[in-house]
């Protein structure tokens, strides 16, 4: 079996050989790049399962990088765990909202970086989804990776995608953030549940006059309808 390509963008070389040794004696394949351009490079000539980026970079910054690989087609899906010294939480929405997956706050356990890598990788395979969903005027294809509404094109990141298509295929149902972590990343024993939060945010973004299908339920969850005023 292909053991999962890891990609470590980090230029403290100490760091980066603990990280490696750790993933290749738990079954990954890393690769180490200690800026932008060389994890460019290694992007280039064959995309890796997952990236772990250092928020503090040589050159472009690590949120520079996460947004400009949410950008490209061929980089757009790739998990990304961003590595960070700052604990605060603007910081930690910063990185989420740039584009990662995930993020680890250093230091940090071996075992903890690897349940969150495992976490995120799992992210790739989430429930089986029907190939098309429409609730009222907005529409969902997975094989085409597409969004609708009013037969027009939305523009919508991979996480938010799958949370959206999660939603709509349960839809009028009350989802707690517990429930979405576990049923759209499949595993959050590791990841707090305001990551869902600023995916919700960043979902009813892209959906623009659509974004009030998706309600807030005080004290519950989150639910997406089609009764919604829109």
């Amino acid at each position: 079996m292909k053991k999962p390509r890891v990609l470590i963008v980090e230029d403290e070389s100490s760091i980066a050989e603990l990280i490696a040794v750790n993933l290749r004696h738990n079954g990954f394949d890393p690769i180490w790049s200690e800026d932008g351009v060389s994890a460019q490079r290694e992007i280039d000539t064959l995309i890796p399962d997952l990236i772990l980026l250092d928020w503090m970079l040589p050159g472009q910054s690590g949120l520079q990088l996460a947004r400009q690989w949410r950008k490209d087609p061929r980089t757009k899906a790739i998990p990304i765990l961003m590595l960070t010294a700052r604990g605060d939480e603007p910081d930690k929405v910063a990185g989420l909202d740039a584009g990662a997956d995930d993020y680890i706050t250093k230091p940090f356990s071996t075992q903890e970086m690897l349940a969150r890598i495992r976490a995120v990788l799992r992210r790739r395979a989430p429930e089986a989804a029907t190939e098309r969903v429409e609730i009222g005027e907005l529409a969902l294809d997975t094989a085409t990776h597409r969004v609708t509404w009013q037969g027009g094109p939305l523009k919508v990141g991979p996480t938010e995608f799958k949370l959206l298509g999660y939603l709509m295929q349960h839809a009028e149902r009350v989802h707690s953030r517990a429930q979405l972590l576990d049923k759209v990343w499949g595993d959050h024993v590791y990841i707090e549940e305001r990551t869902v939060d600023v995916h919700v945010k960043r979902l009813r973004e892209s959906l623009g006059a659509a974004a009030p299908m998706i309600e807030t339920v005080r004290g519950a969850g989150y639910r997406l309808t089609a009764q919604a005023t829109v």
